[in-house]
């Protein structure tokens, strides 16, 4: 009489293990969740000069002029502007970096987050 081997990828229905201390193992992936997007919004007054718009784009948000430029008359020309989208941590950061450089240079520059 010979017994049938019992191989990896059988299962036994009776519950019971085959005794080879052997089994599959399964693996969870976590997906990690992407952090909500926010946009730092700038808005349009009649009172900050353009040119301090400007190094506050470059200082920033990391622009180089040509961009900052831009920006700062899409800002002027349409009353707001997107400075960039980051997540809720930095965008509430670098909102507060601009406006408190604003008061530290008697500015009344406005800036703002929303969700993207």
């Amino acid at each position: 009489m010979t017994a049938e081997p019992i191989h990896m990828a059988q299962r036994r229905d009776d519950g019971q293990d085959d005794g080879t201390g052997t089994g599959l193992a399964t693996k969870t992936r976590t997906r990690t969740k992407q952090p909500t997007p926010y946009r730092v919004l700038m808005l349009n007054d009649d009172y900050t000069p353009m040119e301090f718009v400007v190094l506050c784009l470059q200082r920033f948000f990391r622009m180089n002029m040509e961009e900052a430029t831009r920006v700062m008359l899409h800002v002027h020309q349409k009353g707001v502007g997107v400075c960039g989208i980051f997540s809720y941590e930095v965008a509430e950061t670098k909102v507060g970096q601009v406006i408190d450089f604003a008061r530290q240079n008697q500015h009344p520059l406005q800036c703002t987050l929303e969700k993207a």
